[in-house]
């Protein structure tokens, strides 16, 4: 491939990313703020970002370290957050036997708006699948770092009132719930998240060890339901399927 497609080749996956660029650069800057407000020094926000590049997870990961919370707590909870990223690496098997030395950065990398673009969008026609990818996830990457970079200097530079800034993630997934029920229909799920997690809340109250891991209990008890919730459907379906 000559450089001049090597060039074309690369403004259009910047193109394609331009949407993660924006979302990534207005979620990071309120990261970086929470953590210098935490008490962090701002250089953590970028090498967290490059190392863990958990999105959501590093929301959790500041709030949990600045409460106290114990490794083990913090361990389950990006666990349990994180879990989802186990399908998406199933259903990439087969894009991914073809990346070569890409293959090891592209599971690390693997987000979740990573993860839409690259199952969206066609490889192109003689395009190297390990560079078109790779390169998706780079430039995601990169935008992340840099929202949280910018965000960290701001609140390491510029007095600001932080007041609100630690809701933004709560503000993220209220309107990521919001679009999902949506586009499924399905109402059952964050039903079970709000109602097991009022239970939580109610038994903390008197058993302490609940009380200090009410989101690990939470999550716990709402992947159960769930779980259960879902055995019996698709058992209903496949009992429906043979009796048909």
């Amino acid at each position: 491939m000559s450089k001049t497609e090597n060039k074309s080749s690369l403004l259009n996956i910047v193109k394609l990313t331009l949407p993660v660029f924006f979302g990534y650069i207005a979620i990071g800057i309120p990261f970086g703020l929470m953590l210098v407000k935490n008490g962090y020094p701002w250089w953590v926000a970028p090498i967290m970002s490059l190392t863990m590049y958990a999105g959501a997870g590093q929301y959790v990961a500041v709030g949990l370290f600045a409460s106290g919370a114990s490794f083990g707590s913090i361990a389950i909870a990006e666990l349990l957050l994180n879990i989802r990223h186990i399908v998406y690496g199933l259903s990439l098997i087969e894009k991914f036997k073809k990346t070569g030395k890409w293959k090891p950065y592209l599971i690390f990398a693997l987000t979740d708006e990573t993860y839409a673009l690259m199952t969206s969008t066609p490889l192109p026609e003689n395009a190297n699948p390990g560079r078109f990818y790779g390169t998706i996830a780079v430039l995601d990457q990169s935008y992340w770092i840099l929202g949280s970079l910018i965000g960290a200097i701001a609140g390491y530079l510029i007095p600001f009132d932080f007041k609100g800034v630690d809701f933004a993630l709560t503000a993220l997934f209220a309107v990521l719930l919001i679009e999902q029920m949506k586009a499924s229909k399905d109402f059952v799920p964050p039903a079970i998240g709000i109602v097991v997690t009022g239970i939580c809340i109610f038994i903390g109250k008197f058993v302490p060890v609940v009380a200090d891991n009410i989101l690990i209990f939470a999550l716990c008890a709402g992947i159960g339901c769930l779980m259960l919730i879902k055995g019996k459907n698709l058992g209903k379906e496949d009992k429906n399927g043979f009796n048909a």
